[in-house]
Order: C-alpha cells, then sequence, then structure tokens
C-alpha cells in the first residue's frame, strides 16, 4: 500500500486527488491546504460580492474527502519537505510521510515595492477564501476600495464590491483595462460598464507613496501624478508569483517556478509539482490538466504533459462576455479583419497563412475551434472571407475506415 500527499486544494491538487483514487483505490491519499474549505479562484468574486458562501464556490464537493475515502487536513502551512526521509512536516510539529508526494502550492499576490504597502495590514491579494475573508472583514469598516492592476483579478474583485455599494478606484499601468486580453475597443467597452457601475479608471498611472495612520493603514495612495487618493482598503491584483519558497527550502529546483520535466517531476525523487506553482500556465482548466497528469504518473501510468497554449481567457462582467486567444498585439505584417455591431465583437488576426489571435465580444460560441486553429497552426488563408463563420467541417473530413476526424486542408 502506497502513501500519496498532496500540498494544497486547489485546481490541480484536487484533480490530482480524484484521478489518484481511481486508479489507486486502496491506498493511502492525503491532502494538505492553508484553507479551511476547498473553492473555486475563479468564484471567489461570487463569495466576495455575497452571491453564494463558502460551500457555494466548492468545486469539488461537500462530500468529496468522505466520498472517496481522502484524508484532508486543513488549515495547514507545510514548513518542509524532507526529501531524504521522505516526509511533509507541517504546522507547529507535525509531520507525514509520503511515498509520492505533489506539490500544488499555487501563486500569491505580488506586492511593489511601493512605501508601507508590504507592511500596511489593510493591503490585501485576492487569491484564496483566506483573501476574500479578509477583504471581507476590511469592507465592512470601510468602503472606499483602491485597486492595483485591472487584469481578470482586478475586475473580479472590483465587479463584487461595487454591487455592495463601494467607492473604487482601480490603476493601471497600460493604457487600457485588462491590457494582456483585450485591444483598445474591447477595453473601451469593458471600462465603460465598469464605469456605469461607478468605478473610477486611472489608466496609465501608477502608486509611487502612500499616507498612514498611526496603525499603519494606508488613508491616502499617492500616485505618479501628485494625486491622493484616500481609501480604506487596498487590493493588490497587478500579478502573482508561483510559491516556490517551500520547494527552496526543501533543496527542490525552482527559479521563477518549481522545475518540472515533460511528466512533472520535480528534481527530488517521487516528488512532482502541477498548477501555478509550475508557472505553465495561470488558468484554472490547464492546472486541472496538469493535475491530471502528474497522478497518472504517480500511479504509475506513464504520461507526458504537453504544454497548453499560454495565452487564452475568458470574462463575464455585468453580462458583456469576452474570448481572447493568442496574441493581439502582434499586428506587423499581418492581415486584422474586425467583425462589430451593436450587439458583438470580433477580430482575427492573420500572419503568413495562420491564425496568431482572436478575440470575441458578445458571443464566443465555437471558441474552441479557433484556440484548436491557433494552437496548432493551421493554415487558413484561403478562408479569410468566412473567418468568423468557421466551423470544424471547413479543416476536417471522416476518415472512411474508422470513422476518426482528420485534417483535410
Amino acid at each position: 500500500m502506497e502513501r500519496f500527499v498532496i500540498i494544497g486544494a486547489g485546481a490541480a491538487g484536487i484533480s490530482a486527488a480524484r484521478v489518484l483514487r481511481d486508479f489507486r483505490p486502496h491506498d493511502v491519499i492525503t491532502v494538505l491546504s492553508i484553507d479551511e474549505k476547498v473553492h473555486s479562484r475563479c468564484m471567489l468574486h461570487k463569495f466576495l460580492g455575497h452571491e453564494r458562501d463558502a460551500g457555494g464556490i466548492n468545486f469539488a464537493g461537500v462530500d468529496f474527502f468522505d466520498k472517496n475515502d481522502i484524508i484532508h487536513i486543513p488549515s495547514q502551512t507545510v514548513t518542509k519537505i524532507d526529501t531524504q526521509s521522505k516526509t511533509v512536516h507541517y504546522g507547529e510539529s507535525y509531520a507525514i510521510p509520503y511515498d509520492k508526494l505533489l506539490i500544488s502550492t499555487g501563486a500569491g499576490f505580488f506586492i511593489p515595492p511601493i512605501p508601507h504597502f508590504r507592511e500596511a495590514p489593510n493591503v490585501f491579494g485576492f487569491r484564496d477564501l483566506s483573501d476574500a475573508l479578509a477583504i471581507d472583514e476590511a469592507f465592512a469598516k470601510g468602503k472606499r476600495v483602491f485597486i492595483v492592476g485591472s487584469g481578470l483579478v482586478g475586475l473580479d474583485a472590483a465587479s463584487a464590491l461595487c454591487r455592495r455599494g463601494a467607492e473604487i478606484t482601480i490603476a493601471e499601468m497600460a493604457p487600457r483595462v485588462m491590457p494582456l486580453q483585450t485591444d483598445d475597443y474591447a477595453a473601451s467597452v469593458y471600462q465603460k460598464v465598469f464605469e456605469d457601475h461607478g468605478c473610477r479608471f486611472l489608466l496609465g498611472i501608477g502608486a509611487s507613496d502612500a499616507a498612514v495612520d498611526e496603525a499603519g493603514n494606508i488613508t491616502e495612495v499617492i500616485l505618479s501624478t501628485g494625486e491622493r487618493v484616500p481609501c480604506d482598503l487596498i487590493i493588490m491584483a497587478a500579478g502573482v508569483r508561483p510559491r516556490i519558497q517551500l520547494a527552496l527550502d526543501s533543496g527542490i529546483a525552482a527559479e521563477r517556478a518549481i522545475t518540472v520535466d515533460d511528466h512533472l517531476r520535480t528534481s527530488a525523487p517521487d516528488v512532482y509539482a502541477a498548477g501555478d506553482c509550475t508557472g505553465l500556465s495561470g488558468v484554472w482548466p490547464d492546472a486541472m490538466a496538469q493535475g491530471k497528469a502528474a497522478a497518472e504518473n504517480m500511479a504509475g501510468i506513464d504520461t507526458v504533459y504537453e504544454k497548453p497554449y499560454p495565452f487564452k481567457n475568458t470574462s463575464n462582467f455585468f453580462g458583456v462576455t469576452m474570448l481572447s486567444v493568442g496574441r493581439l498585439d502582434l499586428t506587423e505584417g499581418a492581415e486584422i479583419m474586425v467583425h462589430k455591431t451593436d450587439k458583438e465583437y470580433k477580430k482575427a488576426i492573420v500572419k503568413d497563412g495562420k491564425l496568431t489571435g482572436y478575440l470575441s465580444m458578445g458571443d464566443i460560441s465555437n471558441s474552441g475551434l479557433y484556440l484548436h486553429l491557433i494552437k496548432n497552426g493551421i493554415d487558413v488563408s484561403g478562408k479569410l472571407d468566412k473567418i468568423f463563420r468557421l466551423t470544424f467541417a471547413d479543416f476536417y473530413g471522416v476518415n472512411q475506415k474508422n470513422g476518426e476526424y482528420v485534417y483535410t486542408v
């Protein structure tokens, strides 16, 4: 009987636990997590907006551990992995042995070196349920919220709190909102819908200093322009860093992320890593796929993990849905096609006959095809006149012998 230990109960960790139990029905599986409850990072804004309680954002199911006979040790911080004795140390003085170990510690929010920001108790991230709980507690004391960053995380937090009557200011160093996922037009649509709900944007402007009270709480953010913005709490959403300190402290190779091979093995024997801590992708489905692949290898099933295409995101704010795939900024020498109506906006970027970027706002149906075309570098040069009406039938035929779809163009 083997002992499997998983550090982290996010997308990668839970996916791995589920797969391990399927392949190893009689072995011992233990999951350690820093939070008390399993939760979906993608649904944290629903909790912060008081649309759902903690149980309502539990993507694994409230009885997941009992139903699958998995030991869950919640609210614990792992302090060290002894790769020689194959032991995980956690809490004040606890330890648990393993035969195979998965590190799925995720990523944490980043605070730039702005005066007072790293010390102030009213500066929060928005990555875990514990972050959302802390923000909720602080919000009860003051409604003026300053958000650093207008990416998906920042806008998630803004959408949740403006529903609760917050006075929100969002600072973004880039000249538009969601700079990695949008173009100027799509960004303007999202900016307007947030402004219609009471948010204020400061674009191309950063924070340079802060004023604090006697308790060290930031009471005003001082901008690079000299403007002072009063606030009761600050949410940092300007980037994340893979959580690698545990690996480094345990002698496991890591630089900006934990180093893994194509089987998601780390430098330590029988130790694997999956999810945001590997730096392979920051997308939820990709983390689940990594957890699955790592678990299969841990269970003795040889599985090569194919790195995901790195640029893909979907978002939905106040009923405005958007899909962004590929690189929207690589336009030099490319053909750019746009389709715009009152209800939808689509943009395709084609270079050397290959689709390199695709954006759809309003109607994002058939999005899987466009991701497939970009990821596989499939030639679309003969179909530019119908680029927004493509289907798989335009590229694939059925093999007469086995009925499988095969690429025909």
